[in-house]
């Protein structure tokens, strides 16, 4: 990563370049499986349903400009599922192949570990190899592929399940 990029919990005044990072895949990707782009109300309601203690969202900055964002959702609203979270990285398609992913993924995996979440879980589209290799570099092993779970753009689309164990117990 750039030595010009640094990593610190998202705030509000963050919330429309998140918005224009997301919406970019979300009109031309299959890294998101939201078919229709939305308004930065929708964002304000994602922010808000985050929080640094629990599920935290981290921007990397440039400058002063938001260059990606990573976060930590709940898998599953049961209390049984509360040690386990799906992680998300975006980073501006301009500036991809800068480290930038890695530097994300790799502080949400320490932010994981310091709040004892016991696994991390990625849904990847299976034609993202890209993500794929990168959950990879940072320890996920491949636990399904399901096939043709999701549409977009006119085609059916695989997603493979990645999982990364922070500890054993």
């Amino acid at each position: 990563m750039s030595a010009l990029v640094g990593l610190r919990d998202a705030e509000e005044r963050d919330l429309p370049a998140v918005h224009e990072i997301y919406q970019h895949y979300v009109r031309t990707s299959t890294c998101t499986y939201q078919l229709e782009p939305d308004d930065l109300e929708a964002t304000r309601v994602w922010f808000a349903q985050h929080d640094p203690a629990r599920h935290p969202i981290v921007v990397a900055e440039s400058a002063g400009t938001v260059v990606g964002w990573g976060s930590l959702s709940p898998y599953r609203a049961r209390a049984g599922y509360a040690h386990t979270v799906e992680n998300s990285v975006y980073v501006d398609h301009r500036r991809h192949g800068q480290g930038i992913g890695s530097a994300l993924l790799a502080a949400l995996i320490e932010r994981a570990r310091a709040i004892g979440h016991h696994a991390i879980l990625a849904g990847i589209d299976g034609e993202q190899t890209a993500s794929v290799r990168l959950h990879e570099k940072h320890g996920f092993e491949k636990v399904a592929h399901l096939r043709e779970v999701g549409s977009k753009f006119g085609r059916w689309l695989d997603v493979i399940y990645m999982e990364l164990l922070l500890s054993s117990g």
